[in-house]
């Protein structure tokens, strides 16, 4: 069989990206962050996300940002070049800041910090009038990779218009921050238990997309935030691709407890990233 010589160019490119489970305990249990986006953005319109977004190409960070991290650790967990796991560290920490207020960073001398303090700097990054390093040197800032945990990495469908590979990392809330609805890309804001989250769901009272889903899932396996970040600690973060059910209707994709998902809400069919 031939293949069309323009084919690449009727493919749409895979954008890297990072999103970010930020997590506080309850009596319940782990409850996550979460982002109602909004009905005009173009990807995901309407459904809950964890804070993040693609790699811009002003994420980068000096080398001695890096001096602490095990880049060769990341690079296994994640079957990532270290490169890629540079900028993806520090897309997490932007995104993370833009879009709820969260610094994952301290002070020169090892200190915590109040976002707040950075608010004018945090509205100049979502403007991309900065970027995260001009912010960090300015305020004598440094990042704190060493909340962040390997957790997934998902990859949207082949024949999806954008296509991004997301890897989604997990963090605790920050001692001392607070979460809260920074940016205009999203219309609502809410904590959610994994129990709770699938409630909503099976309601029709929130939209998870099969990745969205699928975090919460694994959260649910813990009853707390130490729990949580030693397991990802420990094992391999899974890599998936979903793939679309040839002539479904409505449309479905194939992904782990791709039944259940279906299951716990019928009316949720549309494929995910």
């Amino acid at each position: 069989m031939q293949i069309p010589d323009d084919v690449s160019d009727r493919t749409p490119p895979i954008r890297d990206a990072a999103s970010v489970v930020l997590i506080r305990d309850t009596q319940d249990g782990p409850e996550a962050f979460t982002l109602t986006r909004a009905s005009t953005m173009a990807f995901s319109a309407g459904a809950t996300v964890f804070p993040g977004g693609g790699v811009d190409p002003g994420d980068a960070l000096p080398d001695a940002d890096f001096d602490a991290v095990d880049l060769p650790w990341w690079a296994a967990a994640f079957d990532d070049d270290e490169d890629a796991v540079r900028r993806l560290l520090v897309t997490a920490v932007r995104e993370t800041f833009e879009e709820c207020g969260v610094l994952l960073a301290r002070t020169s001398d090892g200190g915590g910090v109040d976002p707040r303090a950075y608010d004018a700097a945090r509205q100049a990054l979502e403007a991309h009038e900065t970027t995260l390093a001009e912010v960090f040197e300015d305020h004598d800032l440094r990042p704190d990779f060493s909340v962040l945990r390997p957790f997934s990495r998902w990859t949207t469908p082949v024949d999806q218009p954008r296509r991004y590979d997301t890897r989604f990392f997990l963090a605790a809330l920050p001692s001392g921050q607070q979460a809260v609805h920074t940016t205009g890309e999203a219309v609502a804001t809410r904590w959610m238990g994994a129990r709770r989250a699938a409630e909503l769901f099976r309601d029709g009272d929130t939209d998870l997309m099969p990745p969205t889903w699928s975090q919460f899932r694994e959260l649910g396996r813990w009853d707390s935030v130490e729990t949580a970040l030693a397991a990802a600690d420990e094992a391999p973060p899974p890599r998936v691709t979903p793939t679309i059910v040839p002539d479904s209707s409505p449309r479905r994709v194939r992904f782990p407890h791709d039944e259940e998902y279906y299951a716990d809400s019928p009316a949720h069919l549309t494929p995910g990233s």
